[in-house]
């Protein structure tokens, strides 16, 4: 297997000093591609824009920012210029104290016997995938799996979340969100510079519309579901319902209309866009590495004996669970988030003075030469157990880590594995002729132009 190895696309480091017009460049159609080549090499890269700035790989460094002085490292101003539009004070962009009541109050609907009562939905959507996937084997044969696995996981975080597929209309939320995402959802020359958040971007005034539009989506929600309550509805089991009943244990405070509005779009989006990424690069790696893709079907196929997979199969796919973590090293879907100082620091052998802009490049973490061996090749044996229990655990950070490590990590771990393992013990995938995905970050890592892979039953 070792010859076999595979070595996917990935996003071509930056080889010299680049001006600050040229960042702003490529910061805006790919803020990846602004990293340089010595990121990759060295535990901590300084220099200086306009602001100063570091970027940060050190698994020692990154705990401090992340656990030990998480406090003096809040979002980044850019980050929030970027995220506070759309979901506001929401538990994503909230700080101190704000964020600490929101994450007690919603922290009881993410508990784990939560996830497990939830699984059953994580199976349903998997059948029905599998009805998509073999309309497509039986048809054209070539499907863009991006689509498939953002209808999927649409699919879950609507069942979970609002008890129906009909609370949402997905089209017109995707497509809010795609402007939304084109617009404020893009670094300017303005960020770069260093400008305050109060200084108004272009793109803001072509994005009005698209923030309106999905806070009267989740609006409308929160208000059909007030509705049916005071008419002496049964409240119904979902997180919405949890959201709209959380409370937090220390002081009482109970959730807002608009803040239910922003954390419910959170939950959407996040629920739904992250663990859709997460499917569709797993589905091209293994369909580009067929010896990975055979030892992922065998697992499956031996375990569900033909059904789709359900929450009790989750610690029975070890290696299914090895390819999406792999996946994840390779193409995390949040690959790029920043913190500003608060207060002088030291990080590595950096002094950071307040003001500084710390960036935490997740993609390059989980390429670093000093921590992966074979950084930029897909090998699932990364996450073997004594691979996992050899490894800090500061060096690979999908979900974050200390207490703002992301709360629906074990649902979106749950719902990956569950779909993964039902459509790869049905069906058998390749990577469509010609085709070579363009990884791209904007708010997540997403291929610029889809992930074509053909589909055959087994």
């Amino acid at each position: 297997m070792e010859k076999s190895l595979i070595t996917p696309p990935g996003v071509p480091p930056a080889t010299e000093v680049l001006s600050v017009l040229e960042v702003a460049r490529r910061a805006r159609k790919n803020p990846l591609s602004i990293i340089p080549q010595l990121a990759y090499e060295q535990p901590i890269v300084s220099g200086k824009t306009v602001i100063r700035w570091h970027m940060v790989m050190d698994p020692g460094a990154l705990k401090r920012v992340f656990l030990e002085n998480v406090e003096n490292y809040p979002k980044s101003n850019v980050t929030l210029r970027l995220l506070k539009p759309a979901v506001g004070e929401s538990l994503f962009t909230s700080e101190g104290k704000h964020w600490r009541w929101q994450r007690r109050a919603t922290a009881p609907a993410f508990q784990h016997r939560n996830v497990v009562q939830l699984a059953s939905m994580m199976t349903d959507s998997a059948e029905a995938t599998c009805k998509r996937l073999a309309a497509v084997a039986d048809g054209a044969g070539v499907t863009d799996i991006d689509d498939e696995m953002t209808t999927a996981t649409f699919d879950v975080v609507c069942d979970a979340l609002l008890s129906g597929r009909d609370a949402l209309n997905r089209d017109e939320l995707i497509d809010a969100l795609a402007r939304y995402l084109e617009t404020v959802g893009r670094v300017s020359l303005l960020d770069v510079l260093g400008l305050p958040n109060w200084v108004p971007r272009p793109a803001q005034l072509f994005s009005r519309g698209s923030i309106r539009d999905t806070q009267a989506m989740m609006e409308g929600v929160i208000n059909k579901r007030r509705a049916k309550i005071a008419a002496g509805e049964e409240p119904a089991n979902d997180l919405l319902n949890l959201i709209l009943e959380a409370e937090d244990p220390k002081s009482g405070r109970r959730m807002s209309d608009a803040e239910a509005r922003d954390n419910l779009l959170t939950f959407v989006i996040a629920g739904h866009e992250t663990t859709a990424l997460t499917l569709g690069w797993a589905l091209y790696l293994i369909a580009a590495h067929p010896p990975t893709q055979e030892r992922l079907a065998e697992e499956a196929r031996s375990v569900l004996n033909g059904r789709a997979a359900t929450g009790d199969d989750y610690d029975k796919l070890p290696f299914t669970r090895q390819v999406i973590e792999e996946t994840l090293r390779l193409y995390p879907p949040a690959a790029f988030l920043s913190r500003n100082a608060r207060e002088a620091d030291t990080l590595v052998d950096r002094k950071i003075e307040p003001g500084d802009t710390v960036m935490l490049p997740i993609y390059t973490l989980h390429r670093n030469e000093l921590l992966w061996e074979k950084p930029n090749v897909f090998d699932p044996e990364n996450f073997a157990p004594d691979k996992v229990q050899a490894r800090d655990r500061f060096a690979y950070l999908p979900f974050g880590q200390g207490p703002r490590i992301c709360i629906g990590m074990n649902f979106a771990m749950n719902e990956a594995a569950i779909i993964l393992a039902t459509v790869a013990s049905r069906f058998r995938f390749g990577v469509a002729e010609g085709f070579v995905p363009v990884p791209e970050l904007t708010l997540t890592l997403r291929s610029s132009n889809g992930l074509r892979l053909s589909v055959e039953r087994r």
